[in-house]
Formats: C-alpha cells, sequence, structure tokens
C-alpha cells in the first residue's frame, strides 16, 4: 500500500503543478493522468493478488451443503 500512496502523491504533485504552471498546464494534466492510471494498475494487482486461489481452495469446498437448502 505505500507504493499507492506513493503513486498517488506523485499524482497530486502533478496536478498542483498544473495549477501554478499555466505555460506546461497541458503537459502536467497528461502526467497526472498517467500517474492516476499506474494507481488504478497498482489497486488491480493488489485485489488479483489477494483473491488468488490457492490449490487448497477448491468452488467444490465453498458451496452450501445440500441439507441446508432443503431445510428452508
Amino acid at each position: 500500500m505505500n507504493r499507492l500512496v506513493e503513486i498517488r502523491r506523485q499524482e497530486h504533485f502533478c496536478r498542483e503543478r498544473a495549477l501554478f504552471d499555466s505555460e506546461r498546464k497541458t503537459f502536467w494534466l497528461a502526467e497526472a493522468e498517467i500517474w492516476e492510471q499506474r494507481a488504478l494498475d497498482e489497486i488491480a494487482f493488489h485485489f488479483r493478488e489477494c483473491n488468488i486461489e490457492t490449490p487448497d481452495q477448491s468452488l467444490s469446498g465453498q458451496s452450501i451443503p445440500e441439507q441446508s437448502l432443503n431445510a428452508a
């Protein structure tokens, strides 16, 4: 998560520079968008890492037992 914080910090820095550097505003906003996409990629990577199914986890082991379905 520290990596994500640093990426967002860079994005913020670029947006701030865009406010104060009117001559290169377009450049700084483009840089900010690049950093924003990196942040989204980092979030997606972290999400995938947290949700990788290990060989010990199988979908059949997570199913609802048939008895509990018939009890209702």
